[in-house]
């Protein structure tokens, strides 16, 4: 294969998803894509359901997601006729397609003189999906049907026909009709973009070259990946992490993982994890696939995205457990366990190769859901929140601050949208002090945010990370806990489950405040620079009291004209009192 080819392939394959990804993005009604670019797309072999090519604007939790559902697909639509030209099908059951109800995926063919040559898919968040609480997140649903409408494999589009009951069916089940509507046919309109590319390409390399350079590509991905396992130290590697509870039961559920590692293969083992949630949090089975394929592209980030790169890794996921979600279990809060899957491949990942792998980040998606009536109009609205917080630190640095989910990306919307938007008053959106896992690299720190209603509306919460926080790795220490707080008519209000609640009615001048975790620590922290430790007081990150009793440093403070403080680290004083305490802590 002639390598400029390839890499030119390589290359326009990657900017047709871009371009599939950015035109959703730019033409959505629902600020949940146009704001927090929660979609994604791809293009798939038509005979294997392969990823050939992903977008890279969409979210991460989509990286393999998309391929076991067009993988499902074919199977389904090969006992249907298979696929047409002017095909669209669309489906969002997450027990063939995986994550929840709120991610629709549209998959149409592309064929090429008359002959299948591809699959293009597109996956969009809807803003509501009907269920029991407005925006799809439901903490106290006990099945599937609870949560929304659930839509199996069927034709959009029938040979170009559009199925016009079937969009009538969809406006009339969800709270924001004209928003999921237009979101639908922006959806729908992506292939066109994607269908444009790959002719432009075809006609410039002809059918043949172009597969050659795709069927070259997979495989190429596939042999880096191996190459890179290759380097881990072959073993058995266990780690184990907690959900707080299922917003039902007050109890601990369990993940547990054995990582197995053979040479250029890998081997998932998930038994031992507890059984199916009775709440919203459990995980289909491809989900906690894909999401392993998350946890490897943070470590192996420069393998291309595609169905090569998946294909070194096996997996034992038990039937019937909270990682193999089977009907009618919810799955609405699905963004919880997949943050415990991610951070059970890094715990043990950090033991063969701690020099490459980062703490574990935030680990709590923590959506906050308002839904109600404009008080101008009488309409609907919907509001969907997802926390940013910190990400771990590692070998080389700290963590981020302030950073996106990692397996989902989804952006927090910006304040001055939401105000305009929804009858709400952001009094609040800062750095979390303190959040971030203290070590000789810092875990980034989290972020905090108060709301007050200025309408009567109702608020959900799905989160979790209070009682089971980030751990830090190589010596680091664990990051603070998320929280979440009403207060009701001037007064705190307890919350059973902490983070998860469903439906509590908003009155105006009522407020909901939340704080998420920072990342865990990277190694010992009397290790810490007294430079890094002098930074972080000044911006913030850390208190006086942390750089103190956590760190060891001794710390001055002088008061400015501005009324704020600023802080010196006594380099020499920090050294010495960090040596006594070493010599204590070996005399003991």
């Amino acid at each position: 294969m002639d390598p400029v080819t390839l890499a030119v392939v390589r290359g326009a394959l990657e900017q047709i998803a871009d371009e599939m990804d950015l035109h959703l993005i730019h033409a959505a009604i629902s600020p949940i894509i146009s704001e927090t670019n929660d979609c994604a797309h791809g293009i798939f072999d038509a005979e294997t359901g392969e990823t050939i090519a992903q977008g890279r604007f969409g979210l991460p939790v989509f990286l393999a997601n998309m391929q076991f559902t067009v993988q499902n697909l074919i199977e389904h639509v090969r006992g249907h006729g298979g696929f047409q030209p002017g095909d669209t099908w669309i489906l969002n059951d997450p027990y063939r397609c995986g994550t929840h109800l709120q991610d629709v995926v549209l998959i149409a063919p592309h064929f090429v003189d008359g002959e299948l040559f591809a699959l293009l898919a597109s996956t969009g968040h809807w803003m509501d999906i009907g269920g029991s609480v407005p925006g799809g997140w439901a903490p106290q649903a006990q099945d599937i049907h609870t949560e929304g409408m659930l839509i199996p494999p069927v034709k959009l589009y029938d040979g170009g026909k559009l199925n016009e009951g079937l969009v009538a069916m969809f406006t009339t089940n969800v709270r924001l009709p004209s928003q999921i509507e237009g979101d639908l046919f922006a959806m729908a309109n992506v292939f066109t973009v994607g269908r444009r590319g790959l002719d432009a390409l075809i006609n410039r390399y002809g059918r043949e070259t172009l597969s050659a350079c795709v069927r070259e590509m997979i495989d190429r991905s596939e042999t880096q990946m191996r190459s890179y396992i290759e380097e881990i130290p072959d073993g058995t590697y266990h780690y184990e992490d907690f959900l707080d509870n299922d917003g039902i039961e007050d109890k601990p559920i369990k993940v547990k993982l054995a990582l197995t590692v053979d040479g250029s293969s890998m081997h998932f083992d998930f038994t031992g994890s507890d059984p199916a949630a009775k709440g919203p949090l459990n995980l289909a089975r491809s989900t906690t696939q894909s999401t392993c394929f998350i946890a490897l592209k943070h470590i192996f980030a420069d393998v291309p995205v595609n169905g090569g790169a998946f294909r070194p890794t096996t997996f034992t996921i038990p039937d019937g457990s909270i990682i193999s979600a089977a009907y009618p279990s919810p799955v609405s809060g699905y963004l919880e366990p997949i943050g415990r899957v991610f951070d059970v491949v890094i715990g043990a990942l950090a033991q063969a190769i701690p020099e490459r792998t980062p703490a574990p980040a935030f680990g709590t998606v923590g959506v906050v859901t308002v839904g109600g009536r404009q008080p101008e109009t009488g309409s609907y609205f919907v509001a969907v929140f997802p926390y940013p917080g910190g990400y771990g630190g590692h070998f080389r640095g700290d963590g981020l601050v302030n950073g996106t989910p990692p397996v989902s990306m989804a952006n927090f919307m910006s304040i001055e949208m939401s105000e305009h938007r929804y009858p709400l008053q952001f009094d609040e959106f800062a750095i979390r002090e303190d959040s971030g896992g203290a070590g000789k690299y810092r875990g980034g720190c989290g972020t905090q945010y108060r709301f007050r209603a200025r309408s009567e509306c109702v608020v959900s919460a799905l989160g979790d990370r209070m009682d089971h926080v980030p751990f830090g790795i190589a010596g680091g220490k664990g990051a603070a806990p998320s929280r979440v707080r009403l207060e009701l008519g001037g007064k705190d209000v307890a919350l059973p489950m902490r983070s998860k609640f469903e439906k509590q009615k908003l009155l105006k001048e009522d407020t909901l405040s939340a704080a998420s975790p920072g990342g865990g620590g990277f190694g010992n922290p009397l290790e810490r620079d007294t430079d890094a430790i002098e930074r972080d007081l000044n911006l913030g990150y850390i208190s006086p009291k942390s750089a103190r009793e956590t760190y060891g440093a001794v710390v001055t403070e002088t008061a400015l004209k501005s009324g704020r403080k600023r802080y010196k680290v006594d380099r020499a004083a920090t050294d010495a009192l960090r040596a006594r305490s070493e010599q204590l802590a070996r005399a003991s």
